[in-house]
């Protein structure tokens, strides 16, 4: 309908005019959020000790900086005695330490050397396990503290609490449980559990449970599982 243009007509379709631009303001202001924005992205929660460094996807390596995005496929390293504590989406970390390297992928950790505790947080419900993927095996973890060490030649897997599903690649499938650890060394699989004195002389020295300010949420839970308790210096 054609309006007349009498000055009641002409305030009316200034009005008109000025909601149709506010609302398409409004739909383009939504429409440049950043996906970043809304999606959790990995980032650096601690870095006690240096060197730590992260080299992007496309970039130089550079130093960890905490507070610091990581991109995905980007490769994580750490040098004696450096170490770093990253917060993945869903509840989800892990510390890297030693001379370490991994590449960070969207569904898994690629651990090519180096030692690292991944773990899920406590009340974290749902998602899909956290996967840490190495040279002769894969272990996968939905609500537990993993511990990994790998070499060019050896590999260790340690749940400090909960179940580990572990499959090697000769297609072998075990299941390790707390205190329980599997092996790899001159081709050989073999799996053990740690006595409580082995754990808490382990606990004791870990590089990866001692010395960070960010909080690991599943320390007290595996302390109370194995039957250990915290170094005082690490209070």
């Amino acid at each position: 309908m054609v309006l007349p243009n009498t000055p009641h007509s002409v305030s009316k379709r200034l009005g008109l005019l000025a909601g149709i631009a506010l609302a398409l303001s409004g739909s383009v202001v939504l429409g440049i959020v950043p996906l970043e924005a809304a999606t959790p992205a990995p980032r650096v929660v601690d870095v006690p000790s240096k060197p730590a460094f992260i080299k992007p996807p496309q970039g130089g390596e550079r130093p960890a900086r905490l507070g610091q995005i990581i991109s995905y496929d980007s490769v994580l390293r750490t040098q004696k005695p450096g170490r770093m504590q990253v917060q993945l989406a869903s509840g989800r970390s892990f510390r890297l330490g030693g001379d370490a390297v991994l590449r960070l992928g969207r569904q898994r950790l690629d651990l090519q050397r180096g030692q690292i505790i991944a773990w899920v947080n406590p009340g974290t419900k749902g998602g899909a396990p956290l996967t840490i993927h190495t040279r002769v095996a894969t272990a996968s973890i939905v609500g537990t503290t993993v511990f990994i060490e790998a070499s060019d030649t050896s590999l260790k897997i340690f749940s400090w609490e909960g179940e580990v599903a572990c499959t090697t690649t000769d297609g072998q499938r075990k299941i390790l449980r707390s205190g329980e650890q599997l092996a790899y060394e001159n081709g050989a699989w073999a799996k053990t559990r740690l006595t409580t004195q082995e754990a808490a002389a382990r606990r004791q020295k870990s590089i990866l449970l001692n010395g960070f300010s960010a909080p690991m949420d599943t320390l007290p839970v595996l302390e109370k599982e194995l039957g250990i308790s915290t170094p005082v210096s690490a209070r």
